[in-house]
């Protein structure tokens, strides 16, 4: 397929994929204010960092369901994230201008995200603690940050390619992922900031003018979710790859090289 084909047909889950990390940041952000600007009464009520970040979790775990599972979501792959794109199209499942064009989408839409809620907040947004929602390394500095986040994208990535390839389970892929990002955020933060995503990272770095460690978010994630392909394929096979998305909506368009219709035929080791 050539670039302007894939312009041509498959625009719409570009927009989609920009819309659906638009929204997580968007997310990302107004919660990031309700719970850690001094002046938010809920930060006042909730002393506790460990708590409020909690909460942080469960938020944006809910967030990444929602994504996953709206309409969009089920039509586009729900990637919201140029590391699953890429460990996607390393595994043969997404074109190389379907892969280029989510990767810019995604970028493009995390920044619009952060964006919108900088000219709908301001300050309070703006100015730290919250200071765009930017991902920085923890107190235990950078090498336990990067380990943290091999770790976490790798666990993220084996979790997602295992449920989406079970027939039995693919259906909660969305709620498993969503469950890592809470806990993530949870428990992981403090080492890392918790990303998983360059775009993510980038959208908040660029406003913020920060950035420290902008290599990290942009090598760890890819390379721990790379890593998760490596030894699934090495288990399972290449082959049993179905598809590239994280619910498969049979009733949506699919514009992945996807084997659903070959894994719906009975007998298929699925």
């Amino acid at each position: 397929m050539t670039v302007r084909q894939a312009l041509a047909h498959h625009w719409p889950e570009y927009l989609m994929e920009a819309a659906g990390l638009g929204a997580f940041m968007i997310s990302a952000g107004v919660f990031g204010v309700v719970l850690e600007h001094p002046g938010s009464p809920v930060r006042d009520a909730i002393a506790d960092p460990a708590v409020r970040r909690g909460l942080m979790g469960l938020a944006m775990g809910l967030t990444a369901v929602g994504i996953i599972y709206s309409p969009w979501g089920r039509r586009s792959g729900a990637h919201i994230n140029p590391a699953v794109t890429l460990t996607f199209f390393r595994l043969g499942k997404v074109q190389t201008w379907d892969a280029v064009f989510y990767v810019l989408a995604q970028f493009g839409g995390g920044l619009a995200g952060v964006g919108l809620v900088a000219l709908a907040v301001g300050v309070p947004f703006a100015e730290p603690p919250v200071h765009y929602v930017v991902t920085l390394p923890g107190a235990d500095g950078i090498p336990v940050a990067f380990t943290a986040e091999v770790a976490i994208s790798f666990l993220l990535m084996l979790t997602i390619l295992l449920a989406t390839n079970s027939r039995s389970v693919a259906r909660y892929t969305g709620l498993l992922a969503g469950l890592l990002v809470a806990l993530y955020i949870a428990i992981e933060a403090p080492l890392s900031g918790m990303s998983m995503n360059p775009a993510r990272t980038f959208a908040s770095a660029l406003p913020a003018r920060l950035w420290t460690a902008l290599w990290l978010y942009f090598l760890a994630p890819p390379l721990g979710m790379l890593a998760a392909a490596e030894l699934y394929t090495r288990l399972r096979g290449a082959s049993r790859v179905v598809c590239a998305k994280l619910h498969h909506d049979h009733s949506s368009r699919c514009i992945f090289r996807c084997g659903y219709a070959a894994a719906a035929q009975p007998g298929a080791p699925v």
